[in-house]
């Protein structure tokens, strides 16, 4: 049995996905393995799953953005993401809106009066089109009328040594990405796009109370199987990694410190948060004028 990571090896569903993967080895007395198959966005590996045979010996870890977000962004892609079977989300971790200390604002509307006020002054960074900053930023901007300057950068680690330097103003990143440049000041979160408060960072405020509701922005990691996957091998793998998933020890080690939450979804819940991420990201993407290749 394998997983498929449509990204590369050491990022966050991967990390994730391998411990999982050494527990059920472990519990099914198998080998679980993980492969890594990158290129185009993460839609390579995907693709491979989506046409890979459902008899649960390949599966798909991978995050929203291959989902919800791919589809509104290549023309040609070559797969359904509503065909997928889902099995579980795994984990998920809303994004903070960064600013650079030296920003005169801390709260989002204080980055909204700033902007006003000084037009074409201010710019934000993004790791790619179609990324959630570039979403989450130029939707403020068609929402408030605003100018800020997209900057864009070639993955996560070249836009947090840009924001820490001072190239860019403003970004998006979850608390595993951002959490320690918080904590040691060398970045201030604004607002944390979405329901509820981080546990990391409470006195941090949700882009809902402070009046900037429509900005939701998170990344999470889920299980896929393929198309027409029977239900009893989603019922079987789903359960017996949900509560992999849902053991304290493993919240702990493999989950919280990496300033994750961990959700351990059903698959119905899991295909009810794609439904509705996926609308809200074409409205973001309209907004953002981002065309498909």
């Amino acid at each position: 049995m394998r997983f498929v990571v449509p990204f590369p090896a050491g990022g966050g569903v991967d990390l994730v996905i391998r411990a999982a993967a050494q527990e059920l080895s472990s519990k099914w007395s198998t080998p679980v393995i993980v492969e890594n198959r990158v290129g185009a966005g993460g839609t390579v590996g995907t693709e491979a799953v989506f046409r890979a045979a459902p008899d649960g010996y390949t599966l798909l870890a991978t995050v929203n953005q291959t989902i919800t977000t791919a589809p509104y962004l290549f023309k040609s892609l070559q797969y359904d993401p509503s065909k997928f079977t889902p099995i579980t989300l795994m984990v998920q971790s809303d994004n903070f809106v960064l600013a650079h200390p030296a920003v005169p604002a801390n709260s989002l509307r204080e980055l909204v009066d700033l902007v006003k006020k000084q037009p074409k002054k201010w710019n934000y960074g993004s790791f790619g089109r179609g990324s959630q900053p570039q979403l989450l930023f130029e939707y403020l901007n068609s929402k408030e009328g605003l100018d800020l300057l997209h900057i864009p950068y070639n993955g996560i680690s070249p836009l947090l040594i840009a924001m820490i330097a001072g190239e860019v103003s403003f970004t998006t990143g979850s608390a595993g990405v951002a959490g320690e440049f918080l904590r040691t000041g060398k970045l201030k979160a604004l607002a944390i796009a979405g329901k509820k408060r981080s546990p990391q960072f409470p006195d941090v405020p949700t882009t809902e109370e402070a009046g900037f509701g429509y900005l939701q922005s998170s990344i999470w990691y889920a299980v896929f199987a393929p198309p027409d996957t029977p239900a009893e091998i989603v019922d079987k793998v789903g359960g017996d990694l949900r509560a992999i998933l849902r053991r304290p020890d493993f919240i702990e080690h493999q989950i919280a410190s990496k300033g994750l939450e961990a959700v351990a979804s059903t698959p119905a819940e899991l295909a009810t948060v794609v439904e509705k991420e996926a609308a809200s990201i074409k409205a973001m993407i309209d907004a953002a004028a981002v065309l498909a290749e």
